[in-house]
């Protein structure tokens, strides 16, 4: 698809990459920002959903790719768990364009607030691991392909949500949580890409010149993972869980009215 941006735009676009790369790596949530940026820049909805799809497999890749060299995330024990949750986006993408998501709008921005508050008050939320609720197998069944369908279906906040079910159902600590959640997001989003792709919906040359921004970005922010911990993960798990339910329910305000 051809579209013409001035590089004014266009650098603007691959800082916004940058800084969602960043932020992402961490806590998820940086859809938030590149979303409306492709928006904002002229892309339509659907466009700007798919072309984000493009430059977030950048980021998701690269933060992947440094948790699992350092030694954090094990793939040998993750394929089951990969191949469910790619399962499962694949289904959603397909399904978004069949079912009304109307429901679901409504009631997301609520279901942020719970995972800020879960971040913010449970004690389970430490660096260490802890007892196991889910068998891995059990876990890519239900876990992990309900949050892939989740994506490709709505997509905000899926790294949050990866991130919740490793620590409440796997009992991870919350760094090795957010290493394993940014494996399975990186699977999400590949399927869902392919899907926009076989649409003919994504902008490829922006979203390259963006996904080499979000790899920037998400290589700092995986390495603060590992040096900060808990320290830095949990303040912006739960800043960005509440701000995606502030602009979720904006966004639902300013329709109605």
């Amino acid at each position: 698809m051809l579209f013409e941006f001035s590089h004014e735009i266009v650098a603007l676009l691959f800082a916004a990459a940058v800084f969602a790369g960043f932020i992402d790596a961490i806590a998820g949530g940086g859809g938030l920002i590149t979303i409306p940026a492709l928006m904002w820049a002229g892309l339509p909805p659907t466009a700007a959903l798919a072309t984000n799809k493009l430059q977030a497999c950048g980021g998701s890749f690269f933060a992947s790719f440094y948790f699992v060299r350092k030694g954090l995330v094990k793939l040998s024990d993750m394929k089951l768990a990969i191949l469910c949750a790619f399962i499962g986006a694949a289904l959603g993408t397909i399904a978004v364009q069949l079912i009304d998501i109307a429901i679901l709008e409504m009631l997301l921005p609520f279901l942020m607030l719970a995972i800020g508050g879960y971040f913010l008050f449970s004690k389970k939320i430490t660096e260490d691991d802890r007892h196991q609720v889910l068998t891995p197998g059990l876990f890519a069944l239900t876990a992990a392909m309900g949050v892939g369908l989740y994506d490709g279906f709505f997509g905000p906040g899926t790294g949050s949500f990866f991130a919740l079910a490793f620590v409440s159902l796997s009992g991870y600590g919350l760094a090795k949580a957010t290493a394993h959640a940014k494996v399975l997001n990186f699977s999400t989003n590949i399927a869902s890409l392919i899907f926009f792709a076989l649409g003919g919906q994504v902008f490829w040359l922006l979203g390259a010149i963006m996904l080499a921004g979000q790899a920037m970005g998400a290589t700092l922010g995986s390495r603060l993972v590992l040096t900060k911990g808990t320290k830095m993960i949990k303040p912006l798990v739960v800043s960005m869980s509440v701000l995606m339910s502030v602009k979720l329910l904006s966004s639902q305000y300013l329709l109605l009215s």
